[in-house]
This record gives structure tokens, sequence and C-alpha cells, in this order.
């Protein structure tokens, strides 16, 4: 099984290593070749310190993050309120389905990439309300700062699950190869 590096090597002879690239990810796109990592994470530890793995999860948590950061700092400077509904909006109606959709579909091949975004808001939309009914019940009740945490918390946590199942998706799948390749 050649390297991504020799298989472009081979098929360059003279050309530009750009078409060469966009040939290759067009085989990719279309299933007539499959890139596989030879050497894959195989604990979540190993799967959250690979960005290639894991910048979906950071980004949830630097998303995250900086809109409680704005939340709390807007009041400084007028331009960072903009920056807080733009960040705000994202983090109420898109962020929290999507953890929910990486956690309940942790394969890549499961949906298309609409399909998430679809599900993702439409989550979102019946997750925050469910979030704002528990926190009525609660003795902080339904103020920015109780709402605030508790969606931090949630996103945070789910994120987590997220990440070790597409951890366990991630080790089977490699062994699965692994058995193919010495069969």
């Amino acid at each position: 099984m050649p390297t991504l590096e020799e298989y472009v090597l081979e098929k360059s002879r003279g050309r530009s290593s750009f078409r060469v690239l966009r040939e290759v990810y067009s085989e990719v796109s279309r299933g007539e070749l499959e890139l596989v990592d030879l050497s894959p994470p195989t604990s979540l530890r190993g799967y959250l310190s690979r960005l290639d793995y894991s910048l979906w999860f950071w980004s949830v948590i630097a998303l995250s993050t900086a809109t409680l950061l704005l939340i709390y700092s807007s009041w400084a400077h007028p331009a960072l309120t903009i920056l807080r509904y733009v960040f705000g909006s994202l983090f109420v109606l898109y962020l929290p389905g999507y953890v929910v959709v990486e956690a309940l579909y942790p394969s890549e091949g499961e949906l298309s990439p609409l399909e998430r975004l679809a599900l993702s808001i439409g989550l979102s939309l019946a997750i925050v309300p469910l979030l704002g009914l528990f926190l009525n019940y609660t003795p902080w009740g339904i103020r920015l700062t109780p709402v605030a945490y508790t969606l931090f918390a949630f996103i945070l946590a789910v994120a987590v699950v997220a990440a070790y199942r597409k951890t366990i998706v991630t080790v089977l799948g490699a062994e699965l190869i692994r058995r193919e390749k010495y069969k």
C-alpha cells in the first residue's frame, strides 16, 4: 500500500503538483481512492492531542469560551456587542445541536454535511428550551448567567462524549483496516 506522497509522485511525471493533487482529491471524493491513517490515535488522550482528528472539538470549546468572555466583557467596547450577538447566536442556535449530532453519529460518512447542519440547528432549537425549562425549576431561574453556564456545561459534557465515541470509531476502523491488510 503506497503512501499518499508516493502515490502523488507516481502520478505527477512532469505535471504540476496542484493538478495532480486536484485529481487525487476528486478520486477520494468519488470513492475510487481511500486514504488511511497508518497510526491513528488509540486513546481519548491521543485523539484530543491530534488536531487532524480533534479540531472540531477544540473549535467548539474555543467558540463556547469566547462566547462566555464576550457576554461578560461586551460592556467594555461597543464593537464587542456585535461580536457578542454573532457568537451568542452560534452558541445558542448551533453548538448544542452540533455536539449532540457528533455524539450520535461519530462516523464521518453517516450523514452528509447538509444533514449535519440541519440536524444541528433543529436539535439546538429543541435542546435550549428544555435546558431553560430545567433552569426554571432551580433556585437560579432563567437569567443570563445560569443560562450561559448551563449551555456551556452541556456543550462541554456532550463534546467530551462525542470525542470518546469518535475515538472508539477511529480505533475500530483502524483495527478493521489492519485485519484486511494482513488477511
